[in-house]
């Protein structure tokens, strides 16, 4: 086109771009187009997101209307900016070119492409369409800027240059310069300047290019410039996406320079965040997800070791989510997160934990089918996720399908694979396992056959021969002990033999052997009754004892195969002094430092099983180091939960503090069998306040003690650390250590029993279990109770769930006669021989305080509803439980105790009414209620107190929680649930969400005095540990209440309101202005507002309520 273009603009409209590359090779937050007008004024266009082919498409609106006689020639460029949001001068030049105007005419109408100058050999190129106007056809009103900029942005630009000039040509002066450019920028944009999260970036940018080259040595300080910059630019932020990647790769190269774990796991979580603020097709997703991106991320974090902590599984759930389905690398993903969730599940016995791996091994075979390279191995981890399933619950179809899936894992190593090996020992194992169920003899010799293949396949030297050496035998010994088949057990002998022949004491694979070889001695004993065998097997003990240096953890094991060869020898020969040696052997096992707790508490209840079977006088001081170990076993857990779970899923844990209580009364020792009640069923209460203050309850009666115990204890764990040295020198001095520390742990947690047990001396009445009843002073008193066994217990908790159900249905004017007969049981057979022991021999009057300990079956019976309901020969009614004393409950004894201490701290009298009428979604339908109870209470209570209410929208779970620390006496109106799974989720009902019992118990208020729970199931204990009795009532009391009113079952509440007010009533009566508010009268209150309302309420409604406390 040609003419003259005087007095006309030309409209140039930009239509997209291609071949778009950095010459820094930084990732952009989008580029723009400038079109210089003169040397004062630019156009730029709309910055828009690159792609992932380097492309850019502009909208139709990216146009201006230039004047063609400002300059003979236009200058273009092509520009990348690296922020989104508020830009800090012009970022850095992808090509800059300059046209005469008209060649832009040339192409008429139709867009046409101008080229620039290459980048790293490709030309960048924009697509671009012109038009002449007139001046009236210009409506584009198009704004230009100055091109006049501040100095920091000109130091921006200069920075750019020549860090752009350094990544092309190497040289080190231009980063030199470019760090000193963006540094001053940085040195003036202080903390709170608009554009510091630029220059920080800009600066990190350039040093971190300079380190990847090693012309910078520090990352630390460059990594910390990128933390800064994602920090001031958070969610939401334009920028965050690119701040993340920046941290990203600087994390990345740390890692693959210095191979730290935690670099690697935070870029799974920042990948996490990322990738889902990357638009589909961007160039920057396309990097982030790329091969050297999250993939690399994602294969590095499969490599790591399993880690079964709360932070492994997360990672583990955070790298399967960076791995959707169709990803390569999502059925490894599902492999580790599995294998951490199975270790998890060995730790702490949760077979949610279990659950999720099965479901998991499932997936990650669903996505390797046939003719896949990996299914054999993920064959082979489902089978083993099922055959764990199986020995915990013992579901015979799991342990067929491992069987079947092992089956199928051996077809795909055939001879020659080099995993052969592991699918013959592992279906050889698993035939084993249903031999030992169904008996079925093929399975036991195709078990062998398979072993001894895999034994050929790893002959001595190879890395597994001692595992299928070990599993052979193991076979043989238990057909030989099934079967009677003496030539089997004379080979499985034969084999450890030459094996050991091989080896050295001192091989850490050696004891395994040891200890299979010595058991099958001892079993090949017991069948031949040749001494030589049982005598080698004590032999063979007693030299590994002596290769072992002191402290070794290996000894452990010699400390429990010598029991297990003098057990042998005592169970055939009977000679007394062999049983003294094995129980000299459990003591050392049971206590030796460097072996872990499972492991030593596993020997500790192997001890009490064979001192209780033979009556060894060392039985109780096997159970009290049965229940010392389960203590510190369940302290290596990290929360209340997960130390809960450890306690319920361990073998014994129910029954074990009963049992050596039990074991103490049969033995005459009342006294120490109240102790051991009292330290398993207070063991949860224990290990919660040790997480939160530790060793509070010591606290109280010696601060001087619990410090000094607090610091052992640190030292010990310490010392323990250094004691498996690979230095002798470091070892043995670690050794005496640990002797010295342990010596003073010993001494001191002596006198920290003796504090403990002098604190008891203070309880005035308490019955507990099969009736201990421990008086103010003197010896306890045992209790029988001849006609009720364990069964009619369970049976008399099952008719009191019946009845109390059956009530609910029936009009209040209705006798309870089913009630009643089942509460004429709990008297006649329970309380009545406590009452006459309370009476007879302590001589306790009528109308004193006595405080019930119930366990196990006890805590769900109504003990202090126990009533005759019969009448005398002259007419009168026959006294129930409650005309002769005032009942109350305590969950412990430590907690009594620490509730009366507290009592002599007393503050201002402060009481709360809490309710909510209409709890949040899922918590239970609307209580029409609780409005006008409220106002009840609050009616009856002094104005001395200063009562208010927290009810409606501002009875959420903070305001309840705030409330109860804020306040001294609490009265709480709304729905309860107790959960009998997870006791601890335990909740109230509130507006927002539930406030759980385990929110309750991470607060300590010791101000705290009185609280009533007018809420359902508020003090039912726990059905999976009922020694602990762990609900809402009882958390309340450990988090300071010393005085709580709880319930039962479902409360009605039509008629709960008649007990709450005579309850205050009662509580209130006779306080004069001024008086004090007295928590101790809350058993007295409750006893006296059960009997006033008898004619008003239904009897199942009057015993809900109970009393917790002092």
């Amino acid at each position: 086109m040609s003419g003259n273009l005087e007095g006309q603009y030309i409209r140039l409209e930009v239509v997209g771009g291609n071949n778009l590359q950095v010459p820094s090779e930084r990732i952009p937050a989008g580029i723009y187009v400038s079109i210089n007008v003169d040397s004062t004024q630019c156009w730029k266009s709309t910055i828009r997101v690159l792609a992932s082919d380097k492309s850019i498409v502009w909208d139709d609106t990216e146009a201006v209307a230039l004047s063609s006689h400002e300059s003979p020639e236009l200058s273009v460029e092509i520009r990348a900016s690296f922020e989104a949001d508020r830009m800090l001068g012009n970022g850095e030049v992808i090509g800059q070119l300059e046209t005469p105007w008209k060649d832009l005419l040339d192409s008429g109408d139709e867009p046409f492409d101008i080229s620039f100058p290459p980048v790293r050999d490709v030309r960048p190129s924009l697509t671009l369409k012109t038009a002449v106007v007139h001046v009236s056809d210009n409506q584009d009103g198009a704004l230009f800027d100055s091109i006049d900029e501040c100095s920091i942005a000109r130091h921006t630009d200069a920075g750019h240059a020549r860090f752009a000039t350094y990544v092309i040509n190497k040289t080190v002066s231009h980063l030199v310069d470019a760090v000193e450019h963006f540094q001053l920028v940085l040195d003036r944009c202080p903390i709170g300047h608009l554009d510091r999260a630029v220059a920080l970036t800009n600066l990190a940018c350039s040093r971190f290019e300079g380190y990847r080259l090693k012309d910078i040595q520090d990352i630390d300080s460059t990594t910390a410039l990128f933390r800064e910059a994602l920090a001031l630019r958070p969610q939401g932020h334009p920028d965050h996406p690119l701040s993340i990647y920046h941290l990203l790769k600087a994390l990345i190269l740390r890692y693959r320079k210095e191979c730290t774990a935690v670099y690697i796991q935070e870029c799974a979580q920042l990948y996490f965040n990322l990738l889902p603020l990357c638009p589909e097709g961007s160039h920057l997703r396309s990097i982030a997800a790329g091969a050297d991106g999250v993939d690399y991320v994602i294969c590095e974090c499969n490599n790591l070791p399993i880690d079964a902590s709360d932070e492994g599984l997360h990672l583990r759930r955070v790298v399967l989510h960076l791995c959707p389905l169709g990803h390569q690398d999502r059925p490894r993903a599902l492999d580790k997160l599995a294998w951490a969730l199975i270790t998890r599940f060995r730790q702490r016995g949760s077979i949610v934990d279990l659950e999720e791996c099965i479901q998991c091994h499932r997936e990650a075979v669903s996505l390797c089918p046939e003719g896949h390279s990996e299914r054999d191995s993920y064959l082979n981890d489902l089978a083993y996720s099922l055959r764990s399933r199986f020995d915990h619950l013992g579901i015979s179809h799991n342990l067929d399908e491992a069987i079947s899936l092992y089956e199928e894992a051996l077809r795909l190593r055939p001879v020659g694979h080099e995993s052969r090996d592991y699918s013959l020992n592992n279906l050889g194992g698993a035939l084993l396992t249903r031999f030992n169920r169904s008996g079925d003899i093929d399975d036991i010799n195709r078990g062998i056959s398979l072993h001894r293949e895999a034994l050929i396949l790893c002959p001595p030297g190879h890395p597994r021969c001692d595992v299928t050496l070990n599993n052979l035998t193991l076979a043989l010994k238990i057909r030989s002990d099934k079967l009677k088949a003496s030539e089997d057990i004379n080979e499985a002998i034969d084999l450890y033999r030459e094996s050991l022949r091989l080896r050295q004491h001192v091989d850490p694979e050696c004891h395994k052997i040891l200890h299979n070889l010595i058991s099958t001695l001892c079993s090949h004993f017991t069948h031949t009754r040749k001494n030589e065998d049982v005598e080698q097997a004590i032999q063979l003990c007693q030299e590994s004892l002596l290769a072992f240096p002191s402290l070794h953890p290996d000894r452990y094991f010699s400390y429990t195969w010598l029991k297990n060869a003098y057990l042998s020898r005592y169970r055939v020969q009977h000679n007394l002094a062999d049983l003294s040696l094995a129980v000299e052997n459990f003591r050392l096992a049971s206590r030796y430092p460097t072996q872990d707790f499972p492991c030593r508490l596993e020997t500790a209840l192997h001890w009490v099983e064979e001192a209780e079977v033979h009556q060894h006088d060392s039985v109780l001081e096997a159970y009290q180091m049965s229940l010392e170990l389960f203590d510190n076993h369940v302290m290596t857990q990290s929360s209340i939960i997960s130390r809960r779970e450890a306690a319920a899923a361990f073998r014994g844990a129910k029954s074990l503090p009963i049992d050596a209580a039990s074991c103490a009364v049969r033995r005459g020792n009342l006294r120490q069998a109240v102790e051991l009640v009292e330290q398993g069923r207070g063991r949860q209460w224990l290990l919660a306040s040790r997480l939160r203050t530790p060793l509070e309850g010591l606290k109280l009666a010696s601060p001087e003690l619990a410090h000094k115990l607090s610091d052992i204890k640190k030292h010990l764990s310490d010392a323990q650390g250094s004691a498996d040295s690979a230095d002798p020198a470091v070892a043995d001095q670690a050794a005496i250590q640990y002797r010295r520390l342990q010596e003073q742990w010993g001494a001191v947690t002596c006198k920290w029993q003796r504090v403990m047990a002098q604190s008891l001396s203070s309880l005035r009445v308490d019955t507990h279990a099969s009736a201990i009843v421990v008086p103010t002073s003197g010896e306890p008193h045992n209790v029988q109770f001849p006609r009720i066994t364990l069964t009619h217990l369970e049976k008399l908790k099952n008719d009191f769930v019946r009845e109390i159900r059956l009530a609910s249905f029936m009009r209040p004017e209705e006798t309870r006669k089913e009630l009643q007969v089942l509460l004429r049981t709990v008297w006649d057979e329970i309380m009545l021989p406590i009452v006459i022991v309370l009476q007879r021999d302590l001589r306790v009057t009528n109308g004193s305080r006595i405080w019930l300990c119930p366990t196990a079956t006890f805590t769900s019976i109504p003990l202090h509803a126990a009533h005759p309901f019969r009448t005398k020969a002259d007419g009168r009614r026959e006294l129930c439980l409650e005309d002769v004393y005032i009942c109350s409950y305590t969950p412990t004894l430590s907690a009594l105790i620490r509730s009366r201490q507290m009592m002599k701290k007393r503050a201002t009298s402060s009481f709360v009414v809490i309710g909510q009428s209409s709890p949040g979604a899922g918590q239970g339908k609307a209580l029409l209620t609780v409005d006008s109870e409220l106002e009840l209470v609050r009616k009856l209570v002094p104005t001395t107190a200063n009562p208010t209410t927290l009810s409606g929208d501002d009875a959420t779970r903070a305001g309840a929680l705030d409330a109860l620390q804020c306040n001294t006496w609490v009265h709480l109106a709304c729905h309860g649930k107790q959960d009998r799974e997870q006791p601890y989720y335990s909740r109230f009902a509130m507006k927002d969400k539930p406030l759980t019992l385990l929110d309750i118990m991470e607060k300590d208020i010791p101000h705290a005095e009185f609280a009533f729970l007018s809420a359902s199931h508020t003090a039912v204990g726990d059905e999976e540990m009922p020694d602990e009795v762990i609900h809402l009532a009882a958390g309340l009391q450990f988090s300071g209440f010393k005085s709580v009113i709880g319930t039962l079952w479902e409360v009605d509440d039509a008629v709960a309101k008649h007990v709450i007010e005579a309850f205050y009533k009662y509580m209130f009566k006779d306080l004069e202005d001024g008086g004090v508010m007295d928590c101790t009268k809350a058993a007295w209150a409750l006893n006296c507002a059960t009997h006033a309302v008898k004619t008003k309420v239904s009897l199942e409604q009057r015993i809900l309520f109970i009393h917790i406390g002092v």
